[in-house]
């Protein structure tokens, strides 16, 4: 009769998800049982050897493609620093590219500090906000005030942009809010059968990165090659006294 009772009063741990809220684990203890959750344990390798071998491996591979192309190509190095003969214009290195770009536009307070301040700070932020758990597209839900809030955005941002004559910036920003809106076409389109590529669904933090990536990448190109003496406008395959 004892034997029966204990098996009847016996508890299990239950597991509960939440795809909004952090994983829950419930465990039922009572004075004759302790916690203990059993789950699957999937198939484990050990760090050694098997990742650090392929770490090193990669690394030598890394080590010789880097001495092959430096054996056949020489590094872009100008003449010895004289303090005497300044170039003109002179470039930051090619990751400062996109800031010295921004300076040519905004006041050295905005675009050297400023604008970098805000992307770190929104970086390190914004991951931490619960921001689209669900992975919904951009035009779901009320699609019509969707767009009317990002038209709104677009053209605020286009005209400031355009009041400082960044276009540099404002060419990949205009292009990326053409996508947005082809998407958002595609989107009622899709729902009425068609297949298209721009028609699939993307989330907002994914327009967002690509318009980053797109602005960052437009902005050093710029400042590499398209900028000479006094920070004018050239082209690349022009020649011009430095």
């Amino acid at each position: 009769m004892a034997e029966k009772e204990s098996k009847e009063s016996r508890y299990e741990a239950g597991f509960g998800s939440n795809a909004k809220k952090e994983p829950v684990r419930v465990v039922f203890v009572t004075r004759k049982t302790s916690a203990k959750v059993v789950g699957d344990i999937g198939p484990r390798l050990m760090t050694y050897p098997h990742l650090l071998i392929r770490e090193a491996i990669v690394f030598m591979i890394l080590v010789i493609s880097l001495v092959t192309v430096a054996l056949f190509w020489d590094a872009p190095l100008e003449q010895l620093a004289n303090p005497l003969l300044t170039p003109n214009p002179a470039k930051a290195p090619w990751y400062f590219l996109g800031l010295q770009e921004l300076l040519h536009y905004f006041p050295p307070l905005v675009a050297g500090i400023i604008i970098p301040t805000l992307v770190v700070i929104a970086l390190i932020v914004i991951p931490y906000f619960n921001i689209n758990i669900e992975g919904a597209p951009l035009w779901s839900g009320n699609a019509k005030r969707t767009l009317l809030m990002f038209l709104a955005v677009v053209i605020a941002l286009t005209m400031l942009l355009a009041a400082f004559r960044a276009w540099t910036v404002l060419a990949p920003t205009d292009l990326v809010a053409l996508l947005m809106l082809a998407s958002y076409h595609g989107s009622a389109e899709r729902r009425a059968g068609a297949n298209a590529f721009w028609r699939r669904e993307r989330t907002l933090p994914w327009w967002v990165m690509t318009w980053f990536i797109s602005v960052a990448v437009v902005l050093t190109v710029v400042g590499t090659f398209f900028r000479g003496p006094g920070w004018s406008w050239v082209w690349p395959w022009s020649s011009h006294a430095g």
